[in-house]
């Protein structure tokens, strides 16, 4: 790929100590078309990432072409993944970019290998895969076509407008392999949204994506991921952003409640004391100490305010485990297991089992009415 920019020096990359280890390091560059960013190109040792745990997650395989993402949004779960290279969870994740410029030859490689089973893939679970960077190195054309030849299921999240570019080659794809696709869309202020992800396309845009998507023959999931308390968890939010997903032809609405684990936690809360001061004291009695979920209390009420909304525009009250970030696959539809049934077996999004029981014994007045669903969030802390 061409760049109408500059290399950096030895002496400039040296200010980064982390990319040291990276003794597959090619080059990095820097271009007036990304200002403030620096594009990091490394040779990829591995393509297929093996998910720990898998026997508990909706996939067993990730691939992620880049690390780091110029989407920039206040509360990434996958900040911390930059802290491997001595590099921070805060700016630098948004702007010291890893690009792994040989993914596809190294993934034809594993695919090939007699011992790949092709159990499904899934591309954007960690940082996405369609950032601005794609349009530049154009990596998931090979991507998509490695796994689709190999016989390698598919499905891919994203915020990223650029997933257009590349529908026609997913139609060819799905003719060999189940493809999924899911467009994440958490915030339907588009004051709020510019504020909160900055890098990211329009949530406008995002839902002209789904449209595009479904007119190209898939059905195509929305991720409403992560609500926001107090700020996107209103009635008339959620109902609203609901009825749009729906409009734009949403085949289903995943949600959860916003988490923030480890060194996300002060950096979504600087950005919240920046933007919205009066609500600090309210997030730091929801997310107190080590504490990375919203409480249970919380998401069961969430629980109870979107099924109806769900059900009033006629989508699945069903989703899948707000965990793992994973999107909906062939083989683990909306978080059930190989022979449960879906939406009944796996618990509502953002509750677990044991909290999800309670909230259904409140409903048959089986527990005192104090435990039951608020009729506000503010009630419960």
């Amino acid at each position: 790929m061409r760049w109408s920019g500059q290399e950096l020096g030895v002496e400039q990359t040296d200010t980064l100590p982390g990319l040291a280890r990276l003794n597959n390091l090619v080059r990095s560059v820097q271009t007036p078309d990304f200002a403030g960013v620096t594009f990091h190109e490394v040779l990829a040792k591995s393509a297929l990432n093996h998910v720990p745990g898998a026997s508990a997650m909706p996939f067993a395989w990730t691939i992620n072409p880049y690390r780091g993402c110029s989407h920039a949004c206040s509360y990434c779960f996958a900040r911390p993944t930059h802290e491997y290279l001595d590099l921070d969870a805060g700016d630098d994740f948004d702007r010291q970019i890893i690009v792994k410029v040989n993914v596809v030859d190294v993934l034809r490689k594993e695919l090939a290998k007699a011992s790949w089973r092709r159990d499904h893939v899934a591309l954007g679970t960690n940082t996405d895969p369609y950032q601005r960077a794609e349009g530049r190195y154009a990596l998931m054309p090979g991507v998509i076509d490695a796994l689709a030849t190999s016989g390698t299921p598919l499905s891919i999240l994203t915020k990223g407008t650029l997933l257009r570019r590349d529908l026609p080659l997913l139609r060819r794809a799905a003719e060999h392999v189940p493809v999924d696709l899911a467009m994440s869309i958490a915030v339907y202020d588009h004051e709020l949204q510019q504020s909160v992800e900055p890098g990211t396309p329009s949530t406008k845009a995002r839902l002209a994506t789904v449209t595009a998507v479904r007119e190209a023959g898939f059905d195509c999931g929305v991720f409403m991921m992560p609500i926001l308390p107090y700020l996107t968890d209103t009635r008339a939010h959620l109902d609203d952003a609901v009825r749009q997903a729906k409009a734009a032809g949403a085949t289903s609405v995943t949600w959860a409640a916003l988490h923030l684990r480890g060194s996300v936690k002060p950096w979504f809360m600087q950005w919240l004391e920046r933007e919205h001061p009066e609500l600090e004291p309210k997030y730091r009695s929801m997310y107190y100490g080590r504490n990375a979920y919203a409480p249970k209390a919380y998401r069961a009420w969430l629980a109870e305010r979107m099924r109806p909304i769900l059900r009033a525009h006629g989508l699945p009250t069903r989703a899948a485990d707000p965990a793992t970030g994973g999107v909906r696959s062939s083989a683990f539809r909306f978080g059930a297991r190989p022979g449960q049934t879906p939406g009944v077996d796996a618990p509502p999004v953002g509750v677990p089992a044991r909290a999800a029981a309670g909230a259904d014994r409140a409903r048959r007045g089986l527990v005192a009415p104090e435990f039951a669903p608020p009729p506000d969030p503010a009630a419960l802390f």
